[in-house]
């Protein structure tokens, strides 16, 4: 499994500097072309908009994983690491939240993290509060 400890290590992080908002240090782990990608085919290129895109619903969050997976690389180098877990935080109004599921992959080429694609039920339960 060469690379497969490297790549995850480097995954784990960048969602660590993410968590801490140091982005000087996230971005340093980022390639020129990065991409992120969140529900409803939200795509960000800076970390600047990808955390002002997160400020309009809650105040911060912390993940907690539950699985790590690591796929070699493929035939041009991409190395993939798939997280998965739950998401706890504090919406705007000060509420808490946790157990919100997440799957988050990114993909990983010269020791640089390419893209991030994100899946996570944090829409649903923003529409349950409302429901209450």
């Amino acid at each position: 499994m060469s690379g497969g400890p490297e790549a995850v290590a480097l995954v784990r992080a960048f969602l660590e500097a993410l968590e801490a908002r140091d982005l000087a240090r996230a971005q340093t782990l980022l390639a020129e072309n990065f991409l992120s990608i969140y529900p409803g085919d939200r795509q960000f290129r800076t970390l600047e908009e990808l955390i002002a895109s997160g400020a309009r619903w809650y105040r911060g969050v912390r993940k907690s994983y539950a699985r790590t997976h690591y796929l070699a690389a493929d035939a041009e180098g991409v190395e993939t690491v798939i997280l998965t877990g739950t998401l706890r935080g504090e919406w705007m109004n000060g509420d808490a939240f946790i157990g919100i599921r997440f799957i988050d992959s990114f993909r990983v080429k010269g020791g640089r993290i390419v893209e991030q694609q994100v899946w996570n039920d944090i829409g649903e339960a923003r529409l349950r509060r409302a429901e209450i």
